[in-house]
């Protein structure tokens, strides 16, 4: 989550510090059921720091406001379709609701970022979440999260499929103009 620059002193990553933060919010926002815009004022006002603060003192030190807000926004509005996607991509063994609620927040992050109108490249995302993972999650969550990230990221992007009654309208829509006797 830090570069080192020539004076061999951790250099904050922006990006990676809202991302951070976002999984954080997303946490929150589950375990104290909260909404989404108390959190991410809360964050803005007191968590997302400035130069100089530290993640010890419960600080995101130097995270870009703006991509926490598209990140956490996105999880949240993007819950029911990522929900979906991830019943489907997770073996019957690791049902959602039995996720560590740090994974599922992991996964809830990325996936609303995959959602953004712009997001960063996937492997982007995928990479970033991953060291978050790493410093998260232990075992064979790490591998299992790398996978169904992969699978997200390509599922995200295919047309959502169309509902029922839809359907039946394409049918309709597409029936020869001529009566059928």
């Amino acid at each position: 989550m830090t570069q080192t620059d020539g004076d061999r002193q951790p250099k904050v990553r922006s990006r990676t510090a809202s991302r951070v933060a976002a999984v954080q919010a997303l946490f929150q926002i589950e375990q104290g059921h909260e909404g989404a815009e108390q959190v991410i004022n809360q964050f803005n006002r007191h968590r997302l720091g400035g130069a100089g603060s530290e993640y010890a003192e419960g600080q995101v030190p130097e995270a870009d406001a703006r991509l926490f807000g598209i990140v956490v926004r996105g999880a949240i509005a993007g819950q029911e379709r990522i929900d979906a996607l991830l019943h489907e991509i997770l073996p019957a063994s690791w049902p959602l609701g039995r996720l560590d609620p740090v994974l599922r927040a992991i996964m809830h992050a990325a996936g609303g970022e995959m959602l953004a109108a712009d997001p960063a490249p996937a492997r982007v995302i995928i990479n970033e979440y991953m060291d978050i993972g790493h410093g998260f999650l232990a075992g064979d969550e790490p591998r299992m999260l790398n996978g169904v990230l992969d699978v997200l990221s390509r599922r995200v992007n295919e047309p959502a499929p169309a509902a029922p009654a839809e359907a039946a309208q394409d049918v309709v829509d597409e029936a020869p103009d001529s009566p059928v006797s």
